[in-house]
């Protein structure tokens, strides 16, 4: 079977997995042959001939492409043509590709005679196993995001009442204020996030609601981190669920029920296990517990309340990914990264969400997260 990539590996996690350097600029890939080939600028060849082993890396004026650059064609007509050569001098009739794969570069390819055939599973497939290189960037980022929660709630313990809000240093607390701290902490540890949960009270009933505005006297605060390694471009995810002041028994009661559920999917976790089955039985226990689930709710309802949505899914090169662990779900592997996040809401009320993560290995997994569970700071 014939591989072939085009693309960058900023946006493209398939080509990251097989040349794991930051290259913001379009690049091919092709396995062809028994041979694995990177046609890519004379910016980037020697890096990646640095850092990769078993690459067979080819500049692009091995392929004609001065002559295409002195042709007067516009960039995209220059790279459908390149693309073409690349094929022809590898000797690529056929291959498969993402769905990712840029259409006018395939439309060129097959206009040419190569034959494309799309699907995604081969390359999800093999990015589930995660490199060495893709661990240890994935625990880079988790500790970075352990350091960025510990600081929230660190934050959130040093805060204090005053009239109907908190302050911190004399200032409004506010998630604004949380999130830039946040940022800081990070960027510190070598990872990066542009977009992050702090959301507090009623906003805390919304899945991916950001958060904004200040925290009051006694609140709930969802705190939801999934940051990426710089190094690597692999991602870390997160969450915690704090309270300050006197929270409602309620609140307790949900929290409690969510780290029963977590506890109850991290022993499922192993090669072999269903994430479909493993989303079934959390549904059930929160079910016994009385809480409205995927499950339990009446056909074309839209659930707003109790645990409305996935258990958890992949995390490596994004955030999101496979394998999925809700009503539809994978088979584990090892090599897998899952995070496993319980959660129960209730609209206009609020919500609380555990989120760990957890390595998938040969006998079993191995929990990656490791921070307290405490609702109160």
């Amino acid at each position: 079977m014939n591989v072939l990539l085009a693309g960058d590996t900023l946006r493209m996690p398939e080509l990251r997995h097989e040349v794991p350097l930051g290259i913001p600029d379009l690049f091919f890939y092709a396995e062809v042959n028994g041979s694995r080939v990177v046609a890519i600028s004379s910016m980037e060849a020697d890096r990646v001939a640095a850092l990769v082993t078993g690459l067979d890396v080819r500049p692009l004026e091995e392929f004609g492409a001065d002559e295409l650059r002195r042709s007067g064609l516009d960039r995209n007509t220059y790279l459908d043509q390149l693309a073409v050569r690349i094929a022809k001098g590898l000797g690529l009739e056929s291959a498969v590709v993402p769905r990712s794969f840029p259409l006018g570069i395939a439309g060129a390819l097959q206009a040419s005679g190569v034959e494309l055939r799309c699907d995604q599973d081969v390359f999800d497939d093999r990015r589930r196993r995660k490199s060495g290189h893709e661990l240890a960037g994935i625990r880079r980022a988790q500790a970075a995001t352990q350091a960025a929660m510990g600081l929230v709630r660190d934050l959130l313990r040093r805060s204090q009442p005053s009239g109907e809000g908190r302050k911190l240093d004399g200032e409004p607390l506010t998630c604004e204020l949380l999130k830039a701290r946040v940022r800081g902490e990070l960027l510190a540890r070598g990872a990066f996030s542009s977009e992050l949960i702090v959301s507090h009270g009623a906003q805390t009933a919304i899945g991916h609601e950001e958060g904004s505005g200040p925290i009051a006297a006694d609140d709930v605060v969802l705190v939801d981190i999934f940051p990426v390694d710089l190094e690597s471009g692999c991602y870390a995810d997160m969450t915690r669920t704090f309270a300050v002041g006197d929270p409602p028994d309620e609140i307790r009661q949900w929290h409690a029920d969510c780290r029963e559920a977590l506890a109850l999917a991290t022993g499922e976790v192993r090669p072999g296990a269903d994430g479909a089955g493993v989303h079934r039985l959390v549904s059930e226990l929160l079910a016994e517990r009385g809480h409205p689930t995927q499950l339990t709710k009446k056909e074309g309802e839209v659930l707003r309340d109790g645990f409305y949505h996935a258990l958890g899914h992949g995390v490596g090169l994004e955030a999101h990914e496979r394998p999925w662990m809700g009503l539809h779900g994978d088979e584990l592997v090892a090599g897998d990264v899952v995070a496993l996040e319980p959660g129960l809401y209730r609209a206009g009320y609020g919500g609380v969400r555990i989120e760990d993560l957890v390595l998938v290995t040969e006998d079993g997994c191995e929990v990656l997260t490791d921070f307290p569970y405490d609702l109160e700071v």
